[in-house]
């Protein structure tokens, strides 16, 4: 029995050291997350070289092309045309690059204020703590998306207005997650030895606290990027979102809801390019969330 035991420890410890990248990638939804991603950054970084049209050209004579495959389709126009005949898969494409700007930014905002407010409420506690917290709560009785409506309309839409009303409205994600890590890591014998040695708050905190929350950040920080996508999309659907110049997956899905009946793919193909974004975006987090948990490794 003592002989298995031993046994047991080696292979154990073995698979904790596996590389990082076998653990992510051992898993075929985490696979097909991440091409889902891969192909969505390549459309969205490349899509001016991508597109075959301008997105925003139209063209009368040409609306309501179905897809090539279809009767009275066209290989210039693969996934036909809408109303105003425009290419939807060149729309489709540079929707791919308003999604990733809207994500990435709008994450990067809300990370950085919640993870802030997260580290600090957790590490001092007491009433920066307690307010802090009051904070969070009172966003939290706000849906997201009634406020970001109420800020839209207020402010006007825009890109920048998108951007930063859905950082703002994603920083509380954060503050709970770190909060709770930094209260207990502020108790762990690295930290409080390092207290003892006189190091400033400022070294504990950039040394010590952050790195070790930094795999619950990262996972927060891709789920936030599937949480905006649909936030820009629900706003641009309501005509709150990016201008009406500007390719969006959420304004193109509105503009086809009429025509479901008479010219379906008007609709259907933002829909699939919105659901199989986010959901290559979860699968990858899930993923990603697995890997960097010690215990699941």
């Amino acid at each position: 029995m003592a002989s298995a035991t031993l046994a047991a420890i080696p292979a154990e410890e073995a698979l904790r050291r596996k590389p990082f990248a076998a653990v992510l990638f051992s898993g075929l939804p985490t696979i097909g997350g991440a091409a889902i991603v891969c192909i969505v950054a390549v459309l969205a970084t490349f899509a001016p070289w991508i597109a075959p049209h301008d997105p925003n050209l139209q063209n009368l004579a040409g609306a309501f092309r179905p897809p090539a495959w279809l009767a009275g389709g066209s290989a210039a126009n693969l996934l036909g045309t809408d109303d105003l005949g425009r290419d939807i898969y060149s729309r489709i494409v540079w929707g791919a690059r308003v999604a990733g700007i809207v994500g990435l930014s709008s994450v990067a905002i809300g990370g950085a204020i919640g993870v802030g407010l997260g580290v600090v409420a957790g590490y001092f506690g007491g009433l920066v703590d307690d307010v802090i917290a009051r904070i969070a709560d009172v966003q939290f009785a706000f849906p997201a998306v009634l406020l970001a409506i109420a800020v839209v309309g207020v402010v006007g839409p825009s890109l920048f207005t998108v951007i930063m009303t859905i950082g703002i409205t994603g920083w509380v994600q954060y503050v709970r997650v770190v909060r709770a890590e930094a209260l207990s890591l502020r108790e762990r014998d690295f930290v409080q030895a390092a207290v003892a040695t006189g190091s400033s708050v400022t070294r504990i905190l950039l040394r010590h606290v952050l790195p070790n929350i930094a795999s619950s950040i990262t996972v927060l920080a891709t789920f936030g990027i599937a949480r905006a996508i649909i936030l820009e999309s629900a706003l641009s659907f309501l005509a709150l979102g990016v201008p009406q110049d500007v390719p969006s997956w959420g304004a193109m899905l509105a503009d086809g809801r009429q025509f479901l009946d008479t010219a379906w793919w008007l609709g259907l193909f933002p829909g699939l390019a919105i659901f199989f974004t986010v959901l290559g975006v979860n699968l990858f987090g899930d993923g990603l969330r697995d890997a960097l948990d010690p215990h699941a490794r």
